[in-house]
């Protein structure tokens, strides 16, 4: 009997944005605005001359702008440098809040109860610093009745208004009522 064993491999893909920059042989100029390794300014020299400096430094030349005449290239340890930026872009993207739009749906016979048990879920959203969409669909004649829903949807909106401001005013689009309700910010 043969038994044959597989391994799940999952590589997570690494979802950083580093731009790569040219280095050493790589930067294609006669002349070039160097920067040294502790950031003084070394004047415009050859391209020859700025890989000389750069490898007697055993370090790399990199070009940091290519949009200037000449191209401003900078003495640095590439590989550390691009270590740190992607350091960085991940540390930055670690403390980034994603403010996502939680959706409330509402019709025109709603209940009050039914509402403030709804109002209570989008004070939840709202403090936890989420905008609310809030929704009010109407259904075969109560199209006709648009002003009444608007003022279902303000009442709604009166019980929200604590913790969240008006982003967009209620509207009508085609069957549905709409408001959105962005966080305040409690930061003062």
């Amino acid at each position: 009997m043969r038994v044959l064993c597989f391994h799940s491999i999952f590589i997570q893909e690494d979802t950083t944005i580093f731009k790569e920059l040219l280095i050493n042989e790589q930067i294609v100029a006669n002349e070039v605005r160097l920067i040294g390794a502790s950031g003084e300014q070394l004047g415009i020299v050859s391209i020859d001359k700025a890989n000389e400096i750069a490898a007697d430094a055993g370090l790399d030349l990199v070009l940091m702008s290519s949009s200037s005449n000449p191209f401003v290239c900078k003495v640095m340890d590439y590989g550390k440098y691009k270590f740190d930026a992607i350091k960085k872009e991940k540390e930055l993207r670690k403390n980034q809040k994603v403010v996502e739009l939680k959706e409330i749906q509402l019709s025109m016979t709603i209940d009050t109860h039914d509402m403030e048990v709804k109002a209570k879920h989008g004070l939840r959203f709202l403090n936890e610093g989420n905008k609310v969409k809030v929704v009010l669909r109407m259904k075969g004649r109560q199209q006709a009745y648009a002003k009444n829903a608007i003022e279902v949807v303000k009442t709604f909106f009166g019980m929200l208004e604590s913790a969240g401001t008006v982003d967009k005013e209620p509207e009508i689009v085609g069957r549905n009522i709409i408001l959105v309700v962005s966080p305040k910010n409690n930061k003062k």
